[in-house]
């Protein structure tokens, strides 16, 4: 009897690790199976929570889990590389996100040049036929290297090149020269997919930049920098760029003045604070020399006036002061009398 109950005991043991799938709640749990998400409405029982923390929260856990799974395992299925593959519906729950969701992607320059001829790209097979090794070599991959090296062991040189010329760097070069143009071409599709505007300017080599374009180069990379090259030393007799067009590649150039300045940032603030809790106002000595001449004057002209025997205060005309009593003068529009002598007089300016 003894077996008997140690046999059924591990066995009930055995059945205990399994829990049933049928799910039982009290208020139905809302499902989103697009999202897999899975919302539960019901409270949670007081008693088992202070009880057993992580037993009753791993138990609810495991409940809902299965009503999701339950929920996927109704939907229909199809196998993909004898794997079987539930199709999940579109989600309804709306999640909040940060930025938009990104476009597709823009068409590169030889992409929509194909796509307006109708030219198609055709797949490449992974191995081909050499006739001069008489043997299969890889189109493309790693191998196809050491392929290429077995093959031209010994390269001819040309009659019009120099004879001590190494052919061999000269291809590396050649190749170096062609990933360098096809990474630009890469450069210049992500700029043109952005609607970046891009420089006109820049260092061309020796040979096809002069000494404007040299000189608008550096202009343009010191200021390049977040000051707008406010803090970018100058060497001795440089000289800025000028001439049409040279503010419009200056990055920042249409921007106001830069609020940063050489003088520390603590300086700054603390003459910021004084100025503002200072109490005593600042003392302008031209503005109070202008004040008390403006007073003396008043004060002299209310004392002409207060004095007896003159009327207003105003001044005696003088000889000079007399107006000069005499016709008009015609303006050169009267006839000269042919018999009367001109008098000697002031001449008129």
């Amino acid at each position: 009897m003894d077996v008997v109950k140690e046999v059924l005991a591990k066995h009930q043991k055995e059945l205990d690790k399994y829990k049933p799938i049928t799910v039982e709640k009290h208020l139905e749990c809302r499902l989103d199976v697009g999202s897999l998400l899975i919302t539960d409405p019901n409270d949670f029982d007081d008693r088992e929570l202070r009880a057993n923390k992580e037993e009753y929260l791993t138990a609810l856990t495991r409940e809902n889990t299965q009503l999701l799974v339950n929920a996927i395992w109704e939907l229909p299925t199809e196998r993909v590389d004898e794997s079987i593959v539930a199709k999940l519906p579109e989600p309804t729950t709306v999640l909040p996100r940060l930025r938009k969701p990104p476009g597709p992607r823009p068409l590169t320059k030889w992409e929509k040049f194909a796509k307006e001829k109708g030219i198609t790209k055709k797949k490449k097979d992974k191995k081909t036929y050499d006739e001069t090794m008489d043997k299969w070599v890889p189109t493309y991959g790693f191998k196809r290297a050491e392929a290429e090296k077995a093959k031209d062991w010994v390269l001819e040189v040309p009659q019009n090149a120099d004879p001590n010329t190494d052919m061999f760097q000269k291809k590396i070069d050649l190749r170096n020269e062609k990933v360098a143009k096809n990474e630009i071409q890469r450069m210049k599709n992500i700029v043109r997919a952005k609607k970046i505007d891009m420089p006109r300017s820049g260092y061309l080599g020796p040979e096809a930049a002069s000494s404007s374009q040299l000189l608008t180069a550096v202009t343009v990379a010191k200021s390049s920098t977040a000051s707008v090259g406010k803090f970018q030393n100058k060497l001795p007799k440089e000289k800025e760029a000028r001439g049409l067009g040279i503010k419009e590649l200056i990055p920042g150039g249409k921007r106001k003045a830069s609020h940063i300045t050489q003088t520390p940032e603590k300086e700054a603030n603390l003459d910021l604070i004084k100025s503002v809790l200072n109490k005593k106002p600042k003392l302008d000595v031209s503005k109070a020399v202008s004040m008390e001449k403006r007073d003396n004057r008043l004060a002299r002209e209310a004392e002409a006036e207060n004095e007896p025997g003159k009327k207003g205060g105003k001044k005696p005309k003088g000889k000079g002061s007399r107006k000069a009593v005499g016709k008009k003068s015609k303006g050169n529009r009267g006839q000269r009398a042919p018999g009367k002598k001109a008098q000697a007089g002031r001449k008129r300016r």
